[in-house]
């Protein structure tokens, strides 16, 4: 079994270059078949809202949308932050269909007893 990935992100499109790596970091380990969670903190809450993540970081960069696309594919799943969901008074009617609210002990029953690869934007 391959070891599972978390990829915690606190970063919104406020720094889309930084949103861009954590995304490219999360679909390398989703497509390589690695079960991956990306836990959103902070303003990267929005990033699950609706179409929100949209547009491109860098000339070069791939746009947003497309791998927030290719991650769900891949099987990856998001964990968003219910505190910091509230505190900008989003609407759990409006997130994608691969992230659900959950804060960090519900991240720690995903990783369980098993080793995992973590990553913090």
């Amino acid at each position: 079994m391959k070891t599972k990935s978390v990829i915690s992100l606190s970063t919104g499109l406020e720094d889309a270059e930084k949103v861009t790596v954590a995304l490219l970091v999360a679909v390398g380990s989703a497509e390589s078949e690695r079960h991956t969670l990306i836990f959103l903190t902070k303003e990267a809450v929005r990033l699950v809202v609706g179409d929100v993540a949209r547009g491109t970081a860098c000339r070069g960069c791939p746009p947003l949308e497309d791998l927030r696309v290719r991650y769900a594919a891949a099987g990856g799943r998001f964990l968003v932050c219910p505190i910091c969901f509230d505190a900008k008074h989003l609407d759990k009617a409006d997130l994608v269909s691969n992230a659900e609210l959950g804060g960090t002990v519900p991240m720690w029953e995903w990783i369980g007893d098993e080793p995992a690869n973590t990553f913090s934007y």
